[in-house]
């Protein structure tokens, strides 16, 4: 989505926010998101992965709020030109907030070298809004500055969508950049389509066909999905799961596109978990997922077990559930390591 010279990346539709001027950014079409299961209608309004781009002719200004009844009241924007952190850090409330950029000097007197072999441009300025538990749903009020949209040769060649729960929305890191699937785009020099959705990845049938449907992706992972236990029983996860496969893969045969069972977690480590049969059940869904693979016709399809990518709980935060830093820079590493070897293929 393009307007007043901004690429709205990860941005499906922009639409009149309800109580205050400006436009409400969402990660998905409204008449997807209304098909959605309901806290997936919400999740699809924060800005996982939303970048605002643009390549600025001097200073520019962008403005934003969140609104109320998110993650959270407020959210830390910050900014990156290119592949290069930038300074601003820029705490946005329910107040129009003016976040300030101007093209750093010392970008500006690179080495044409020092930038041949950057998946982004150091010229493209990068909003990057955060995502689950760091923000809420973002209002763009403007743009005032003399700027103008990214070129495809400014941006990566690649793009990887990601599916999955709050783990791949970005519950826990301090940053979006810090994301396991943040970590994984940057390292195979990807843009990031993220469409996760804390504690609702229920696989639902109208994100399959969206995802079956989009065109703009040269891999995809499906994270599957620690929400549905205790929610949905196996046989029900098991239909579910196969659906969205097969939606998926045979919709783009010629891409790889990699379920990925549930990730190490307390259930796993838990003396009470084993006690009670949490662990045997969170077993059982990894197995069902196994199954889909196993029995899917299509050669694109490649299964990838969550605990080979987090083979400890390092790094994971006390809740055991939710990776932080440490934990989404392994994660990271490793599912790009496996999607490497699969897109080189």
């Amino acid at each position: 989505m393009q307007r007043d010279g901004i690429q709205f990346h990860n941005v499906a539709e922009a639409r009149p926010a309800e109580d205050r001027d400006g436009l409400l950014l969402q990660r998905v079409p409204e008449a997807i998101r209304r098909e959605l299961n309901e806290g997936a209608q919400s999740r699809m309004r924060h800005p996982a992965g939303v970048e605002l781009r643009f390549v600025p002719d001097g200073p520019a200004s962008v403005t934003l709020s969140t609104v109320p009844g998110g993650s959270a009241s407020e959210e830390t924007v910050r900014v990156f030109w290119g592949p290069i952190q930038g300074s601003t850090a820029v705490v946005v409330g329910s107040e129009p907030t003016t976040i300030e950029v101007e093209p750093p000097e010392k970008l500006a007197d690179l080495e044409p070298s020092a930038r041949e072999d950057l998946a982004f441009d150091p010229r493209v300025c990068r909003i990057r809004l955060p995502g689950e538990h760091r923000g809420g749903p973002t209002v763009y009020h403007g743009l005032e500055g003399d700027v103008r949209p990214p070129r495809e040769d400014e941006l990566p060649d690649r793009r990887y969508l990601a599916y999955g729960t709050s783990i791949t929305e970005g519950e826990a890191p301090s940053a979006e950049h810090l994301t396991y699937v943040g970590q994984t785009a940057r390292r195979l020099d990807a843009d990031l389509i993220n469409l996760g959705s804390c504690g609702t990845a229920y696989c639902d049938a109208a994100i399959a066909d969206h995802i079956a449907a989009r065109d703009d992706w040269d891999v995809a992972t499906l994270s599957i999905s620690v929400n549905m236990v205790g929610t949905f029983s196996a046989d029900e996860f098991r239909e579910r799961a196969a659906r969205m496969v097969e939606c998926v893969a045979s919709a783009h045969p010629e891409k790889p596109v990699v379920p990925i069972t549930i990730f190490r977690n307390g259930w796993d480590v838990s003396q009470g978990a084993s006690e009670s049969g949490d662990a045997d059940e969170c077993e059982r869904f990894r197995e069902e997922l196994r199954a889909v693979v196993d029995q899917t016709p299509h050669d694109n399809v490649h299964l990838l077990e969550g605990p080979e990518l987090l083979p400890t709980i390092e790094g994971l935060t006390t809740d055991l559930v939710h990776p932080g830093d440490n934990a989404m820079i392994t994660m990271g590493e490793h599912l790009a390591a496996e999607l490497e070897a699969l897109l080189e293929a």
